[in-house]
């Protein structure tokens, strides 16, 4: 018989499950405690419960474990970027980030990304699944035990389209803010999309009050299909009124990530189309360096994310400049899976 996977519950999940195994209903609490409080994923070790359940739990359920298979420190900033080998050898990258208020931890949701994104690694091992919600609260879990931190903040930046494997990314968000578990705000969890429409809209109704970012990069229909495939299924009218519907329904304000590509999206015309775009949303923009891939040839120049900057705060459009951290460590996202699966098609990764 197949074992459940027992961080992936909820509580009201647990306990029912426990009641028709004939044990009492608190008794779903004081295990969920165990694993989301304590941090105690071996059952033995659960000592306020009975020899017998505990030896039921053993037979019935399972928690998915992940291990490092890699682990660099940066030694500018503090960064530490993780590359974790999860239970069916496949890997996934989580970050842990250091700021003056507090940590903040960079989770994948999936086992590379079907999105495509011409300036993004995360896709160019391949995509092969969707994580769990257990194989996503894991990488908070052990990323914690080994730097010994807890986590302020939660960001959904990882490898992967969170919003493609929605209903898991809803799971983990209700499993890492239930009060009797781990009991984070979603006010300090941050979810990074593409833009894939409809499940903003779905989004929208569960009115969770994180904070939901949104991947545009240009405002110009022709050069974000070209860079962002997404966009020739769900273009940039489509997502501008879904986004303007979150901030309608949840009162939350909406920020717009841009990677500043040199000779793609960086003109004084692109400044005007996104200031045009975005005049009169409740949003931010976020201005980033494009992150450096070997097999891509995008670049930002030096002072080409400051400069864009100006052009849109002289339209009246607020924009920031996001700190770059782990640069030493390559800390942007999937290039470690990548070598990681380039090393296995070769003989093996180093353990």
């Amino acid at each position: 018989m197949e074992k459940t996977d027992i961080l992936s519950l909820s509580l009201s999940e647990l306990e029912t499950l426990l009641v028709e195994q004939g044990e009492k209903k608190f008794r779903a609490k004081q295990i969920f405690q165990w694993l989301h409080t304590k941090r105690v994923f071996d059952f033995d070790e659960m000592t306020d419960i009975s020899v017998q359940l505990r030896q039921r739990l053993k037979e019935n359920f399972c928690t998915k474990g992940l291990f490092v298979q890699k682990r660099l420190e940066s030694a500018m900033d503090n960064t530490v970027k993780y590359l974790y080998r999860l239970s069916d050898g496949n890997y996934v990258e989580t970050v842990l980030m250091e700021y003056n208020y507090g940590h903040s931890i960079c989770v994948s949701t999936q086992v590379g990304c079907k999105m495509g994104c011409r300036f993004c690694a995360s896709a160019i091992a391949g995509y092969v699944r969707s994580l769990e919600p257990s194989e996503i609260l894991m990488q908070i879990y052990e990323t914690e035990r080994d730097a010994g931190v807890r986590a302020s903040g939660i960001v959904l930046m990882g490898i992967g389209e969170p919003l493609d494997n929605y209903d898991n990314v809803i799971k983990f968000l209700r499993l890492i803010s239930d009060k009797d578990g781990n009991n984070l705000s979603l006010r300090h969890v941050s979810l990074s999309t593409c833009g894939i429409v409809p499940r903003i809209y779905d989004l929208a109704e569960l009115k969770l009050q994180l904070t939901l970012c949104i991947s545009l990069h240009s405002a110009d229909n022709d050069k974000r299909s070209e860079i962002m495939p997404v966009n020739r299924t769900y273009n940039i009218d489509e997502l501008i009124k879904a986004c303007r519907y979150y901030i309608d329904r949840t009162g939350r304000r909406i920020t717009f990530e841009y990677a500043v590509i040199d000779d793609v999206n960086s003109s004084d015309a692109d400044a005007d189309r996104l200031a045009a775009l975005l005049r009169g949303l409740n949003c931010h923009v976020n201005l980033i360096p494009v992150n450096k891939v070997k097999e891509r040839n995008f670049r930002t120049a030096r002072s080409g994310v400051a400069d864009f900057a100006k052009r849109l705060e002289k339209r009246g459009i607020n924009a920031t400049v996001r700190r770059t951290l782990g640069s030493d460590i390559e800390a942007a996202c999937g290039q470690l899976r990548r070598d990681a699966a380039d090393q296995g098609r070769n003989g093996g990764a180093d353990n």
